[in-house]
């Protein structure tokens, strides 16, 4: 039985079943698990991902759950860790990925943290310092108008700067053509200067191997889930494991039954989606905050309707809006509570009609959704299996004791192409 080698703490839970799949097209054989895992939960795998909801929660709290998340990882064994966070960097000025950065450091005794947020394979791509999503800014990407973690300046090094009072720097893109040796000669020198935090330049596969490269004897480092297959294909070059030969597949689909697609995310990306399944003829209900507070919707009628229509083909629920539509609703409602409508409405469609005989499979457009909707379902662990888009595999839900739920996928809410849904639903109902 394998001991997992690597272990990744990831800030929610699309991030983490994001790296578990590019970890697994990696070589490795990956579990997710949500929260540390119970002493008794049998973690037969190369690597494993921890996945939390801690990107958008109180500092405090990211830092007192992720710092459980390492122990359970030391107590393992393991010996390298990476804390995962999105590779648009979601964030707000006060964190939460400086402070939770800056913890798992001082618990290592680390004097460098690395930081690779870069996913080419995704467009995003990091050039002196600044991140791109395509050729975009990332301040001009959509991200800027983000319900909870606007990102307003693409700048890397000053927006981790805002984050920590420790110094940040910056390997840039020609130390990183120049190869390893180059990058860990900067970094050394970096350390010896007092510097804490240095963002690494990215834009393609190669400068993401000579990463892999300089990181992979490190203890602890931070980034995307870019790392994840040129790092596991670096362990298996250097002995350190032996890669699966058991081919991706949708095993994992065992029943019958349509899709359920629950979507709160309300990027540009998600928006599209949306718009394509639509015009495909798909079926959709729009969940409105407003009225889910005056009683005008409730989640009884929502429910009912979907289980009807779930019936005869899969179902869109979104609460998913353009920036004007959400500004609305939070003018009106204020963002807490228009936030905390939306999870609860989205959890309780999720654990009451994942029930259902008509429902198959789930898929949850979103992290704080997904947060929300693996929490309602009483997911223990994810088994990682065959791959929608990059960075979004379909996976088997297991119970506390292993048991098998249903089969969900989890997406960022700026995964996949437009037609995401449609080719989600259409690939798995084919195994069926």
């Amino acid at each position: 039985m394998p001991k997992p080698i690597l272990g990744i703490i990831a800030d929610d839970f699309t991030g983490g079943t994001d790296i578990a799949s590019m970890l697994r097209h990696g070589g490795m054989q990956v579990v997710q698990t949500i929260g540390p895992p119970q002493p008794w939960f049998p973690v037969d795998a190369d690597a494993l991902v921890i996945a939390l909801k801690t990107r958008s929660v109180l500092v405090d709290d990211a830092i007192s759950q992720s710092l459980s998340a390492l122990q359970s990882l030391l107590d393992m064994g393991v010996q390298c860790v990476q804390f995962k966070y999105c590779s648009t960097f979601d964030s707000t000025p006060e964190g939460n990925i400086g402070p939770v950065s800056d913890a798992l450091a001082d618990a290592l005794g680390c004097g460098l943290v690395a930081h690779v947020p870069a996913l080419p394979v995704n467009g995003r791509s990091v050039f002196k310092g600044h991140l791109f999503v395509g050729n975009a800014l990332l301040s001009a990407s959509g991200m800027e108008n983000h319900p909870l973690n606007p990102m307003t300046d693409a700048n890397l090094v000053s927006w981790l700067g805002l984050q920590t009072d420790r110094r940040v720097g910056l390997i840039e893109h020609a130390d990183i053509k120049a190869g390893p040796i180059r990058v860990c000669e900067k970094m050394t020198n970096l350390r010896k200067d007092g510097t804490r935090h240095v963002i690494g330049d990215a834009i393609d596969g190669a400068d993401l191997r000579i990463w892999a490269e300089v990181l992979q004897n490190f203890e602890f480092f931070a980034g995307g889930s870019g790392l994840a297959k040129p790092l596991a294909q670096v362990f298996a070059e250097a002995g350190r494991y032996v890669p699966t030969n058991v081919p991706l597949s949708n095993e994992q689909h065992t029943g019958e039954g349509h899709t359920l697609i629950l979507a709160g995310s309300c990027s540009a990306t998600t928006l599209r989606q949306i718009e394509c399944f639509r015009d495909a003829g798909g079926y959709i209900l729009q969940i409105d905050p407003i009225s889910l507070n005056d009683g005008s919707q409730t989640s009884n009628d929502l429910v009912n309707q979907a289980a009807d229509a779930l019936l005869h083909g899969p179902v869109l629920i979104h609460s998913s809006g353009d920036p004007e539509y959400v500004k609305s609703v939070q003018d009106t409602l204020g963002s807490d509570r228009a936030g905390k409508i939306v999870e609860e409405i989205l959890s309780e469609l999720a654990s009451t009609l994942a029930t259902e005989p008509q429902t198959g499979q789930i898929i949850v457009a979103g992290g704080e959704t997904s947060g929300a909707v693996v929490s309602a379902l009483d997911v223990a662990a994810l088994r990682i299996g065959s791959e929608i888009d990059p960075g979004v595999p379909w996976t088997m839900a297991l119970g506390a004791s292993g048991r098998p739920i249903l089969p969900v996928a989890l997406k960022s809410g700026n995964f996949g192409g437009d037609d995401f849904f449609v080719r989600a639903d259409s690939i798995i109902q084919a195994k069926t």
